[in-house]
């Protein structure tokens, strides 16, 4: 008996001892698991956080984009409002332009006059359609450039003439023999003057 329960409780120590082995493997599996599940779960974070930063900087380019695009649309929106506008003040520039020496002429003619034909219809209808040409001008903004008794400026006046005359200052336009035209501050026609000393 003493054999059998020996043989018993070196089977029961074999069981056991297999079941302990077998649970300790279990266990190392487990860990073994475990560990190899951290890592996978590390290079799953790895690859997001990469994936992120990809993504990130694409975002960042695509709004660099964007931006740069709607500055380049406003520029380009204010560049050709500024062309417009030039564009329309040019050609008022040009028409009137054509136009001052048929107002030139009208003017030649009135002061051609004698104060007798005054009184006719034909001064009349001249007058008239000088005082029209001259408001349609102002209507246009366009102006004389007011040169008599003012110092010479070569950006406004072209000197034809020179005389000594103690009666004006230096460099004083002293007599205007063409009027000038000027167009919100640019000069359509120099005045042709006569300038003193």
């Amino acid at each position: 008996m003493k054999e059998e329960e020996k043989e018993l409780d070196e089977k029961e120590l074999d069981e056991i001892s297999q079941d302990n082995e077998t649970k300790e493997n279990e266990i190392k599996e487990e860990e073994t698991n475990s560990e190899e599940t951290k890592e996978d779960t590390e290079d799953v974070k790895d690859e997001i956080i990469d994936e992120k930063a990809v993504l990130e900087k694409k975002a960042a380019d695509y709004l660099d984009r964007y931006q740069r695009t709607l500055a380049e649309f406003d520029n380009f929106r204010k560049r050709t409002s500024r062309e417009k506008a030039s564009m329309y003040d040019d050609g008022v520039r040009d028409s009137v332009l054509k136009l001052i020496p048929v107002i030139d002429n009208f003017e030649r003619a009135i002061n051609a006059v004698s104060e007798e034909e005054k009184e006719s219809g034909l001064y009349k209808g001249i007058e008239m359609v000088l005082k029209q040409f001259t408001e349609i001008l102002k209507s246009l903004d366009v102006s004389e450039i007011d040169a008599q008794g003012k110092p010479f400026d070569p950006n406004l006046h072209n000197a034809v003439m020179h005389i000594e005359d103690e009666n004006f200052g230096e460099n004083e336009v002293s007599a205007v023999m063409q009027k000038g035209y000027i167009c919100k501050d640019k000069v359509i026609r120099p005045s042709m003057v006569q300038v003193a000393n």
